[in-house]
């Protein structure tokens, strides 16, 4: 199997359809079918569905698709750092983050890295801890903003951000016409709840409602910030997220209010990867982070 097998894979695999894909490529289209037979032969497994209507990916298809964009996207950046090795400061950061307040840490440390270097370039991706970890742990990106708790083996880590948990309640919710701006966190229990999605995250907050003998009603779990506001926003539950949650609600959308009794914090973590060696953008970026924690 060489690269342009993957390469041809791919553009059959978006386009699913072997003209447009052969014109794409620049070839013609019964070399591009040979290929990509040959490519099944060798997997062994129909990496596509044909008939005369329409083309689509089998299920082995969609598995193979996953783990040749994978390693496209390795050979492409382990390209450019070799090309840049030489050149100093001038290559790729791939960093990839969570929500929350994480894009806004990129955000801040990017404007100042980028006055100090500015032939540096950037590409950030965005997902749940869980994906973001991965990304690092296969080589798909330099550096990352999780939230704790995370699985530190082959991780360094660098804290770099705290911050509390709030309520976003209906506007028409009774807890939301009760004066102040914390709430007791035993107050939410007997209300429908609306959480992240990460199954850490289950039983950290299921953790923090035995310590007040209640037991939480969790109705949806949720990956994207926006998604539980909105939710909110219809009258369909209570979410509980971190502060920063709130920078994409409208004023007066929403009540929200600070957690206490216990007071829990969200803590977040810049991760990389023990295991594989940094081009020197990386390393720069890492200390520049660090001189501004100081």
């Amino acid at each position: 199997m060489e690269l342009r097998h993957l390469r041809y894979f791919m553009a059959v695999a978006e386009e699913l359809n072997f003209t447009r894909a052969a014109a794409r490529l620049c070839i013609a289209q019964p070399p591009l079918s040979r290929q990509i037979q040959d490519l099944e032969k060798e997997l062994g497994a129909k990496l596509f569905l044909r008939n005369s209507h329409a083309l689509q990916l089998t299920e082995e298809g969609v598995l193979f698709r996953q783990y040749a964009a994978q390693v496209l996207e390795l050979v492409s950046k382990s390209t450019e750092e070799i090309r840049e090795f030489k050149k100093g400061l001038q290559g790729t950061l791939y960093f990839a983050s969570v929500e929350g307040h994480a894009p806004q840490l990129f955000a801040e440390w990017i404007a100042g890295f980028h006055a100090k270097y500015p032939h540096v370039q950037y590409n950030l991706w965005n997902g749940n801890s869980d994906d973001v970890t991965a990304r690092v742990m296969k080589g798909l990106c330099d550096l990352a903003i999780i939230t704790e708790p995370h699985n530190a083996e082959g991780l360094y880590s660098l804290s770099v951000y705290e911050e509390p948990w709030i309520a976003m309640i209906p506007l028409s919710h009774p807890l939301a016409q009760e004066p102040g701006d914390t709430i007791d966190l035993k107050r939410l229990a007997p209300y429908e709840l609306i959480i992240p999605s990460r199954q850490s995250r289950l039983q950290e907050i299921s953790g923090w409602f035995e310590t007040t003998g209640t037991t939480p009603h969790i109705l949806c779990r949720i990956a994207h910030t926006v998604n539980a506001y909105k939710l909110v926003e219809q009258n369909v539950g209570i979410a509980i997220y971190p502060a920063s949650a709130g920078n994409v609600t409208f004023p007066d959308s929403v009540c929200i209010k600070k957690i206490v009794n216990p007071a829990v914090t969200a803590s977040y973590v810049l991760i990389w990867s023990k295991d594989r060696q940094m081009h020197n953008a990386a390393k720069e970026f890492i200390r520049f982070v660090q001189g501004t924690l100081a």
